[in-house]
């Protein structure tokens, strides 16, 4: 299998030691869309799980989506047929998965293309078409929320969807659709976003918001309880539709993953200390934050011995 190692510390957006509420957008190689790593089976067996078991929760398309649907699917089949053929071969026959050696018949996703292609990435993916509202969300394949539910946000613009993230509408909002509006086809971009949150579930559909302390998370068994989850957001816009794929790839460490490293403690305490407490409550860190910052604060001190 063609991959990069398990997550462990490949990302850490929260290094520059203090938050920011910024787009903090990067173009990348086209290459480079599809992020693979070490965990590329397991992920995909969930997937397969949860879009068979709870597909009405995790797969959504607006009646009128079908034509970008089956862009992205074409988009996401000659991306990883060229860049990881070890893990995803199609032919006259179907398309073949190596993780688990099915056979997938296209003819069996007629109705919903971005089912099959959810089915082949690790990345959960989502269809913003250009609207005089904004960029409308209009089909997603999202196993993998971070405490939002598809329900609620299928056909809303951009302005409706991130309307509970503190700031946004008022700061984001218009350089976002700006940066949408401007994407060319063949570019490609990415983000990173992150929190800390005391469940390490790739399946978290509620539990949003969260500002009640939780005292039975304390700096003594953070290792335990806490988890960074980090999503590696990406920016692409189909050839044929013109809509943006907007694909989310979550990676899932434990806090423990920092305790040697004094600098990536020192510098999420640093971000920590300068996120309002607005937007604590959002990401849900409200309930241990106080612990959160206690066990960063030995662990960056650690340096100092």
């Amino acid at each position: 299998m063609t991959a990069t190692p398990a997550p462990h510390l490949r990302f850490a957006p929260y290094e520059k030691g203090r938050f920011q509420l910024t787009l903090g957008i990067k173009e990348i190689a086209a290459a480079d869309w599809i992020d693979v790593d070490a965990q590329y089976a397991e992920h995909m067996a969930e997937k397969r799980r949860l879009l068979d078991a709870r597909h009405g929760e995790v797969f959504a398309g607006l009646h009128d989506s079908l034509p970008a649907q089956r862009d992205c699917l074409e988009a996401v089949l000659a991306h990883m047929t060229a860049f990881h053929p070890d893990l995803i071969a199609a032919d006259g026959s179907g398309v073949h998965t190596a993780w688990d050696g099915a056979t997938l018949n296209p003819s069996d996703f007629e109705s919903a293309p971005l089912d099959l292609a959810g089915r082949l990435v690790q990345e959960d993916l989502c269809l913003m078409q250009p609207s005089d509202e904004g960029h409308k969300l209009i089909a997603a394949s999202l196993c993998f929320p971070a405490r939002w539910r598809l329900a609620d946000k299928i056909g809303r613009p951009m302005s409706a969807i991130h309307d509970p993230v503190p700031g946004f509408n008022d700061r984001l909002n218009r350089p976002v659709e700006r940066f949408f509006t401007g994407i060319a086809a063949g570019q490609t971009y990415m983000r990173l976003n992150w929190s800390v949150l005391d469940d390490p579930a790739l399946f978290q559909p509620t539990g949003h918001g969260r500002r009640d302390l939780d005292p039975t998370i304390t700096p003594r068994n953070i290792t335990e309880r806490l988890h960074i989850r980090i999503e590696r957001q990406t920016f692409r816009r189909l050839p044929r539709t013109g809509v943006l794929v907007f694909g989310i790839k979550t990676l899932i460490d434990p806090i423990a993953a920092i305790a040697g490293r004094p600098d990536l403690a020192a510098a999420m305490l640093g971000s920590l200390r300068t996120m309002p407490a607005d937007m604590r409550g959002y990401k849900s860190m409200a309930p241990f934050a106080d612990a959160l910052e206690g066990w960063l604060q030995e662990r960056a001190e650690a340096s100092a011995g």
